[in-house]
């Protein structure tokens, strides 16, 4: 779509919420003034005005800038006014209302903890940004959780991420840098000691720092896609560069089901390993193969019942709302089989089309947005029938519907990790290739360092460190 910026250069505002509002096109600046289809979006005198032509229909917009108190919300208040003008072009034009409004962010719950500790309202934020009560209520429960989360963290409590990109298969709608096992094998035992040997430097930077993990997370990836031996020299290393007599749950993604074994689970046991994940996606074996994976929905059913049959860990159970192949009548079943397993959480997440992913080249047989909506409500309904609590939520750029992805949990089982890391409560330290370390500032802000993306880019980092 072409886009006609005046008064203004706020291009990142205008784009959010084309790409929020018309996920299938992508922005393009022509000089010159608006003459055929496209949108204006002009700010001046307090005010922001979009006008949206498209397909032989007109839609206007406009947005008043609040008053500021300085140059930094001088500049928020006006890019908001950008969106808002656009977005209310956009539904008079004819675009249907979403969900979530006119917020285009990832973290919604951040903006509703200000709101609640300014006083404001649930009802405050549901009018301002024109987001539906049910989402509004939803935010405002996981913006408590994370507030509480934070409340009972102290100064130098760290959250720890260590990832391992393998994987049996890459799943269809995946973009993440996991790599298929058999076509790099060889990079494992390679890229275990490049990342044994960060834990190592980086275990002696947190401790001068006088930092203590609360929380540690080995994610990936499929972390169980390594050998039980190579499992207990990654976990004895951990143990071994920190301080971890401070962690209140340790993690580790069992995501596939296919990498389960009862001693891989006895080695995460020694090593106080408290929580899984077993991440079906779907119970669905038709779905299942649609996403390239090579396990059954009762390869699901047998590995949980082997991590139940280790008796000392907390279970977290992932599902996709939106997958191909799936219905509205396939999800409920998915959920309904995974209720009756009772997992400590189950995290519903909303299908994104990712570059970088099978599914952004072949979008076939893929539920719509309405279909993924009753979807999520019904897993709304009967999680909390079920006595589950939402207690953190985030979205994703080009998510089908524009919904969300939300993790739920039963009462004492909430996972710190995820609380810190998406609503950025704290320091993330991490390790592996494609590792993001946050740090957040007192003035809002969140320092970041990335790893090399990839695992052999990585390897060949640690290797100019001097490994």
């Amino acid at each position: 779509m072409e886009l006609y910026l005046i008064g203004h250069n706020y291009k990142y505002a205008a784009e959010q919420m084309l790409l929020t509002l018309f996920p299938a096109e992508r922005p393009v600046y022509p000089a010159g003034d608006l003459a055929g289809e496209g949108a204006c979006v002009a700010l001046e005198a307090g005010q922001a005005v979009c006008t949206l032509i498209r397909d032989g229909r007109t839609g206007r917009g406009t947005a008043a800038v609040g008053p500021w108190t300085g140059e930094r919300e001088r500049v928020r208040l006006e890019q908001q006014a950008v969106k808002m003008a656009f977005y209310r072009a956009a539904l008079a034009w004819g675009v249907p209302k979403p969900v979530w409004g006119a917020l285009t962010g990832v973290k919604p719950g951040k903006l509703m903890a200000r709101y609640l500790a300014e006083g404001r309202s649930a009802a405050d934020f549901a009018r301002d940004f024109d987001v539906s009560p049910e989402r509004a209520a939803l935010c405002e429960r996981t913006a408590r959780a994370a507030m509480e989360a934070k409340a009972s963290l102290a100064p130098g409590d760290i959250a720890l991420y260590a990832g391992v990109p393998f994987c049996p298969t890459r799943c269809a709608y995946c973009s993440f840098i996991s790599s298929a096992v058999g076509a790099n094998e060889k990079l494992m035992e390679p890229y275990l000691r490049a990342l044994l040997t960060e834990m190592d430097r980086t275990g002696g930077a947190v401790k001068a720092a006088g930092q203590r993990p609360v929380t540690l997370y080995l994610g990936g990836g499929t972390p169980t896609s390594l050998s039980a031996e190579q499992l207990d020299t990654l976990c004895a290393c951990l143990s071994a560069s920190f301080d971890l007599s401070g962690l209140r749950e340790y993690t580790v993604e069992a995501g596939r089901p296919d990498t389960i074994t009862a001693e891989k689970l006895a080695v995460l046991g020694d090593h106080g390993v408290t929580r899984v994940s077993v991440n079906p996606q779907t119970m669905s074996d038709q779905v299942l193969e649609a996403i390239g994976r090579r396990h059954t929905a009762q390869d699901v059913l047998d590995a949980l019942a082997l991590v139940r049959a280790a008796g000392t860990f907390q279970v977290n159970m992932d599902l996709i709302a939106g997958l191909p192949k799936d219905t509205p009548a396939g999800f409920e079943r998915t959920l309904e089989t995974v209720l009756d397993l009772a997992p400590e959480n189950v995290t519903v997440h909303t299908l994104a089309i990712k570059n970088g992913s099978y599914l952004a080249q072949c979008r076939a047989d893929l539920p719509d947005g309405a279909a993924v909506g009753r979807m999520l409500d019904y897993a709304a309904e009967r999680l909390t029938a079920a006595g589950y609590e939402p207690y953190y939520l985030y979205r994703q750029k080009y998510m089908s519907g524009g919904f969300e992805n939300v993790g739920w949990a039963r009462p004492g089982t909430r996972n710190l990790y995820n609380l810190v890391m998406m609503e950025e409560l704290g320091p993330v330290i991490a390790m592996g290739a494609g590792a993001s370390t946050k740090v957040p500032g007192l003035d809002g802000s969140v320092r970041r360092h990335m790893n090399p993306k990839y695992p052999k880019e990585y390897i060949e980092r640690m290797l100019q460190n001097g490994i």
